[in-house]
């Protein structure tokens, strides 16, 4: 059965690490620390950001648990046309294959896979960065369930099958979370489930000895965002920490951040996110008449995704 305050730990746990990791985003290593030397960071603000203020990262997790909430399930097509309507009003960012890929006038089954004929990459964190709430609600229907529904999800804006694995894993290490069991321990199990072709590699970025310096690609890539949050999570000691160490990697740091937020918040629960972030938290939704969701709408979109079906 699904722990709600873990569930709700692992949404506000990647909103708060999200806009955390924001001012950050594209610095160097050590940055964060030398911000924060005693390592108890703020929601500063800063590279165009309001202190609290979440990024595309949340407003897409927001978007599609709303529409998961909305539509009593999974309706790609429902999804596909809130991510279009968020991104044709300029959000402040976006990843750029998610904008080619959701205004390129392509229908929402196509346009993922014709965008990577193109370019022949598709293997951006953006799928990872918005999955803390699809992975909350399918979290009850099992591993097989979950792993798939992030699969499809991954899709709709992200061509390359690396992608659609990284997000499977992440969907079932936030599973075993809120089961109160140590994700940690199922990721042999969870990468007995991950496609062949792709599964070599998820292995070498997720095992124990593996460390963000060992990435071979720059962080903005699923395999050392997904990497580097399990390494933040395996090698700290609390929630906050595990943030802390995200983003002082530097580099995508919002994402990076999020992704940590979204297992640490399983692991620890809401309680271990600081209140002195969750007042500054905020989330604004472009395109969707001004609206603004603050920590309180947070948690309740995530009891509500939790409990659903």
């Amino acid at each position: 059965m699904t722990d709600i305050d873990r569930a709700v730990g692992a949404v506000l746990g990647s909103a708060a690490g999200d806009a955390l990791g924001a001012p950050f985003e594209f610095g160097l290593p050590g940055v964060f620390r030398e911000r924060f030397p005693d390592g108890a960071g703020e929601l500063c603000g800063g590279g165009g950001w309001d202190p609290g203020e979440a990024t595309d990262d949340t407003q897409m997790a927001v978007l599609l648990g709303e529409s998961l909430l909305e539509r009593g399930g999974l309706d790609l097509p429902d999804v596909f046309d809130r991510f279009r309507r968020w991104a044709a009003a300029e959000p402040k960012d976006i990843g750029l294959q998610t904008e080619q890929v959701l205004l390129g006038g392509d229908p929402w089954d196509l346009a993922s896979s014709l965008h990577f004929q193109v370019t022949m990459y598709a293997a951006g964190n953006g799928s990872l960065m918005r999955a803390a709430t699809s992975a909350v609600y399918f979290a009850a229907r099992g591993r097989t369930a979950t792993m798939d529904a992030a699969r499809r999800i991954a899709a709709l804006t992200h061509g390359d099958g690396a992608a659609w694995e990284g997000t499977a894993i992440l969907h079932e290490l936030v599973r075993v979370a809120l089961l109160g069991e140590d994700p940690l321990t199922a990721l042999p199990a969870t990468l007995a489930e991950v496609a062949p072709a792709h599964r070599d590699r998820w292995a070498t970025v997720l095992a124990p000895g593996w460390h963000p310096d060992d990435a071979t690609e720059f962080n903005g890539a699923v395999w050392p965002c997904l990497g580097s949050a399990v390494w933040a999570l395996r090698t700290t000691p609390s929630f906050e920490e595990a943030l802390a160490a995200a983003v002082d990697l530097g580099g995508d740091t919002d994402t990076v951040a999020a992704v940590t937020g979204t297992l640490a918040g399983a692991v620890y629960g809401s309680a271990a996110v600081p209140a002195r972030w969750l007042a500054a938290l905020h989330v604004p939704l472009p395109g969707f008449g001004g609206r603004v969701l603050r920590a309180d709408g947070l948690r309740e979109l995530a009891r509500a995704l939790a409990t659903a079906g």
